[in-house]
């Protein structure tokens, strides 16, 4: 299984999931939430998109925290994303 096939299922790409958020732009990248559902409750994941000279650039990330709600867990998502952003930079993109 390759990385973006695993990323799509940790993300939730199966219809329990539903869509992604509406993208935000931050200091140069694009958040794009995307919360996955399991058992009720909404994980906080998403995808931080960057352009390059090479390319457009994705880093996907999936945490432990939980919401019940789909829209406390978007919103939790960019604010991690922010997060993630402000301490990593463009290391996140780094093989």
């Amino acid at each position: 299984m390759g990385l973006k096939s695993l990323f799509g299922k940790l993300l939730g790409s199966s219809d329990d999931a539903g869509t992604p958020g509406e993208s935000v732009d931050y200091q140069g990248y694009k958040i794009t939430p995307h919360p996955k559902c399991e058992a009720g409750h909404f994980y906080i994941a998403g995808r931080i998109e960057k352009e390059f000279p090479d390319g457009v650039k994705e880093h996907y990330f999936i945490r432990a925290d939980t919401h019940a709600g789909r829209d406390a867990a978007m919103q939790h998502a960019v604010a991690k994303a922010r997060q993630i952003i402000d301490e990593q930079g463009d290391r996140l993109f780094r093989d």
